[in-house]
């Protein structure tokens, strides 16, 4: 079910709202997914508002430069971010939510992101495409 949350980063200037359903979470293994400890709530854009943060906000690419991991570059959290699997949505992190109990949070689909391009092609013949 949807629900609306608000979270943000550590230090407060980066704030966002999302319209999202918390059964939808899923969990990557590529390197910097697990690096980050991001749990993902992959949304579209119309369900995504940066609150405030825009001039706070750093981007960091790497290999295809498809994806955008963006954090705060003052406290250096990772609150969402442009997914190379969605580009057209926004992949926000569970645990910078505001008044969400961590511990609650279980991830429901598994993306394999160290086998990225198997896993897509995985993704997009279950899908029938």
């Amino acid at each position: 079910m949807l629900q609306t949350y608000e979270g943000g980063c550590h230090c407060g200037q980066v704030r966002v709202r999302v319209q999202a359903d918390l059964a939808q979470i899923s969990e990557c293994n590529c390197t910097i997914c697990t690096k980050k400890g991001i749990l993902h709530l992959v949304v579209p854009l119309e369900q995504f508002t940066l609150l405030q943060g825009e001039d706070a906000i750093t981007t960091y690419q790497f290999g295809t430069h498809v994806a955008k991991h963006t954090f705060c570059r003052h406290c250096g959290i990772h609150t969402f971010y442009t997914p190379r699997s969605y580009p057209d949505k926004v992949s926000v992190n569970a645990r910078c939510l505001d008044n969400v109990d961590p511990d609650a949070l279980r991830p429901s689909r598994f993306f394999d992101g160290q086998n990225w391009e198997d896993a897509m092609r995985a993704r997009q013949a279950a899908a029938g495409g």
